[in-house]
């Protein structure tokens, strides 16, 4: 017995000398990925907030750089294939892994779509949106950050040269942006060249430093460079792309567009799902949260007529607002009640401030909300941006539900406390974003809301399951202008049909997909996943389930792809039983 017991030790040390030197090479190798992606797009460090990168550069969007990242991502994938990381379940490395493949795979398999060649976008990686909102985060304060952001704002001209040469190419080869989306561009382009300079979102790293040294040479720069090189892309736009840009809107019009679909469908959501079994799936759960809100009509306010009562709360004076400054401070009003109501439902808490603020003007109009996040060290909060443009006709039956999805306890909630984890989960974890589970936990977070008492009245209930069933809508409106040939018109109407939102709120969404395809499924699908997910907890749990367990369970490794959630949460409850 006592040879056998010694022999067992052995063994086990072995098997953990074996795990532990396995989990140190998975960590190496995902370590040496984000150095690299990070370093690749330095954009995406600044606005990520993290530690200790520089801040004097732009993505290498030519060509080259491009064709030299797809042969850095491939040896990776091959690498990380080869661990067979797997077998690390329940340790970090496996949650670095997953989340690394997945963001491999995903890269990998959307190549086809070519982005690169057609990205007139007014979202989702247009050079536009990344320079403005890289002027609100860029570091300044210090010499070596001011001469960072010097060499940054130098650079700018070169970017927009590669994107003209880029989208030029793109034109050559059967790649183009629809006609709608270059017309905002070009709207986005003449707001921010009749901006006056002190104004203007470009200067803004030097508004927010006192050198006047520096202030005068980002004003020079931005004069002198950056506005010439806007006014050439801009005749680029309205005298050689516009005229041959495409006409319909889907991305199946585009080369390989079937393909590039299927592949968005699963870099966005991480599920193998056709386009066809979303769009029935949207159709369902559309029905079947438009019962819900009648059930709400039917109670609290009277009447089975869903369509009349919210075209009621998003048109009547005293249903909506009376001016901007109302709006932020409803949203303010609504964020305070959520901390206050946090620590009940979760037990590890954000420490990271998150403030209200308007979206400049040359976005507001094409905007509605979008939260920013804060700095790894500390040096700025988080930011929750909302569209306070033509405030009497935006409904005070959805500014709630909306404040909820972006701060506390959706996005805010969520990445705050990846990022705030530090050390304790993978730097992956920290920084990658999977939109299945972020959309997702911040649709969730909706619905959470209700359960929390945060909504002001049964008009800010009934907007908050009308804003859900606008997500559900999405899952038909996505797949319909994307893989079934809708026309703009078409998902316009569904959306209104379905949800009676303000013209401009439906064409926000409608203007988005044919730029960024599948990434209007992200909201639904990862709200139904995790809805699943704490229904099968809390049956196999019964009374031994508690909420906050549960979200921090959900919340502990970042926004990771779902279907590794849905294993975490799987072992968890097994555990647990």
């Amino acid at each position: 017995m006592k040879l056998a017991a010694a022999v067992l030790i052995l063994l086990a040390q072995g098997g953990a000398r074996g795990t532990d030197s396995l989990a140190g090479r998975v960590r190496q190798l995902v370590d040496s990925y984000v150095a690299a992606y990070f370093e690749r797009h330095p954009d995406e460090a600044t606005l990520a907030g993290v530690a200790g990168v520089r801040h004097d550069r732009w993505p290498d969007n030519s060509p080259n750089g491009i064709a030299h990242w797809w042969l850095r991502e491939n040896a990776w994938l091959t690498a990380l294939e080869a661990t067979h990381a797997e077998s690390l379940a329940g340790r970090p490395e496996w949650t670095a892994a997953g989340i690394m493949r997945d963001a491999l795979e995903g890269s990998v398999g959307m190549r086809l779509c070519r982005f690169e060649l057609w990205n007139v976008s007014h979202t989702n990686g247009g050079w536009i949106p990344t320079v403005t909102s890289l002027a609100a985060a860029q570091p300044v304060g210090t010499a070596a950050a001011r001469s960072q952001a010097l060499a940054r704002w130098r650079a700018v001209p070169r970017y927009i040269a590669t994107e003209i040469a880029n989208q030029r190419e793109g034109l050559r080869v059967g790649y183009t942006a629809p006609q709608g989306n270059v017309r905002i561009v070009l709207t986005q382009l003449d707001t921010l060249l009749a901006t006056p300079l002190e104004e203007s979102p470009l200067y803004d790293p030097a508004r927010r430093d006192s050198t006047p040294a520096f202030r005068s040479a980002v004003a020079r720069v931005i004069e002198r460079e950056i506005v010439p090189a806007m006014r050439r892309y801009r005749d680029f736009l309205a005298q050689e792309y516009l005229p041959r840009a495409r006409a319909t809107i889907g991305v199946s019009s585009n080369p390989y567009g079937e393909e590039c679909y299927r592949a968005s469908i699963r870099a966005t959501t991480g599920l193998e799902l056709s386009a066809d079994s979303i769009h029935r799936l949207g159709l369902a759960t559309v029905a079947e949260l438009e019962d819900a809100m009648r059930r709400i009509a039917e109670r609290s306010f009277g009447t089975s007529d869903v369509a009349t009562l919210l075209q009621r709360l998003r048109s009547d004076p005293g249903s909506t607002f009376g001016a901007r400054e109302e709006m932020i401070a409803s949203a303010t009003s609504a964020l305070e009640r959520a901390k206050g109501a946090l620590p009940r439902w979760f037990g590890t808490l954000p420490r990271a401030p998150v403030v209200v603020r308007p979206y400049p003007a040359y976005r507001e109009r094409q905007s509605v909300g979008e939260w920013d996040p804060p700095a790894e060290d500390g040096s700025r909060p988080g930011v929750y941006l909302l569209s306070t443009y033509d405030p009497v006709h935006k409904s005070r039956a959805d500014l709630e539900p909306l404040t909820f999805h972006e701060t506390i306890p959706g996005h805010h909630l969520q990445g705050t406390i990846a990022l705030e984890r530090g050390a304790a989960i993978p730097a992956i974890a920290r920084h990658f974003w999977s939109p299945g589970f972020g959309e997702g936990w911040a649709e969730y977070a909706e619905q959470l809301a209700d359960e929390m008492g945060l909504y002001s009245s049964d008009t800010a209930r009934l907007g908050a399951v009308a804003d859900i069933t606008l997500s559900a809508a999405l899952l038909v409106v996505d797949t319909g202008i994307n893989a079934f040939g809708w026309t703009r018109e078409q998902g316009i109407a569904y959306i209104r049909d379905h949800t009676q939102v303000p013209l401009l709120r439906a064409e926000v969404p409608v203007d988005r997909y044919p730029v960024w395809p599948a990434q209007g499924l992200a909201y639904a699908l990862g709200r139904l996943e995790i809805r699943r997910l704490r229904a099968a907890a809390e049956s196999a749990l019964g009374g031994k389930f508690d909420i906050r367990t549960f979200h921090d369970r959900v919340l502990e490794d970042g926004a990771v792809p779902l279907p590794m959630l849905r294993e975490k949460i799987e072992r968890w409850i097994a555990a647990a039983r």
